[in-house]
């Protein structure tokens, strides 16, 4: 497929980030347009029944935008049911999610984007993780650490904000709405073969709100999400995960 006839859908989950969601489109925008890697595009903001002026704020995004559509749920569904009923909505070549609270910089983005092609999935890692609370480094490396051992993996970062070829990604069963979706599309998509780059981006810290990953039924939903994963693809589907994964050369870019 020629460079030039590439097309995305980014996934923009929000809930009471009024604060951040402006400044999330415009790096969006911003890292597309300096790219220049795709002629065309699609924006899906969701806003997940916010009790703020998020969902006002979106409205008022798209009506500016025409790339932007806004999906206004009827109830707090969660992170990952945003991304999944996302992945269900896109129309574009490649998927990608953005979360609407700014911690993504357009540099960060573009990065990503820029290595669309070079393989099917595109891993981002944070390459400057003491811009977060030691707390939740500390929870991250062994989270990571833990798929990996559990998987026969060896990524450095499975929460990032992958791109990801549509066609691979809408046949992968999506069975998780919490926090651990994403690493779970990781395991099924690599151990079925899918190759893979992996890429160093910075991150800003938050500039309004607090993140909701650790809230109780969030880390609840991520423990059931490891078992389900750990059964299907070590147990009960084995036979659909003997891939090995192929890594594209130099993939850990930065």
């Amino acid at each position: 497929m020629a460079k030039n006839k590439l097309s995305i859908s980014i996934i923009v989950p929000c809930y009471n980030e009024q604060g951040n969601l402006r400044g999330t489109i415009e790096a969006i925008n911003g890292a597309l347009a300096s790219s220049n890697r795709f002629s065309a595009h699609e924006i899906l903001i969701y806003n997940d029944r916010s009790t703020a002026a998020t969902g006002a704020l979106a409205d008022s995004i798209a009506k500016a935008d025409r790339s932007v559509k806004v999906i206004h749920n009827a109830k707090n569904m969660g992170f990952g049911f945003n991304y999944t009923d996302g992945v269900k909505r896109a129309t574009k070549d490649y998927i990608m999610m953005v979360p609407g609270d700014n911690e993504i910089p357009a540099m960060a983005i573009e990065t990503v984007l820029a290595k669309a092609g070079e393989a099917d999935v595109i891993i981002p890692y944070t390459a400057n993780p003491k811009v977060r609370p030691l707390s939740r480094r500390v929870i991250s490396r062994a989270f990571v650490g833990l798929i990996n051992a559990m998987f026969g993996l060896n990524l450095i970062y499975y929460n990032g904000t992958c791109l990801v070829k549509s066609r691979l990604l809408k046949k992968v069963p999506l069975k998780t709405w919490g926090f651990a979706y994403m690493a779970a599309i990781l395991v099924r998509l690599l151990k079925s073969g899918a190759s893979y780059a992996e890429v160093g981006v910075d991150i800003a810290q938050r500039s309004s709100g607090k993140t909701k990953a650790f809230a109780f039924k969030n880390v609840v939903s991520v423990v059931k999400a490891i078992l389900t994963l750990f059964w299907d693809v070590r147990i009960k589907e084995r036979a659909l995960y003997a891939g090995k994964p192929s890594r594209a050369e130099a993939s850990r870019a930065r």
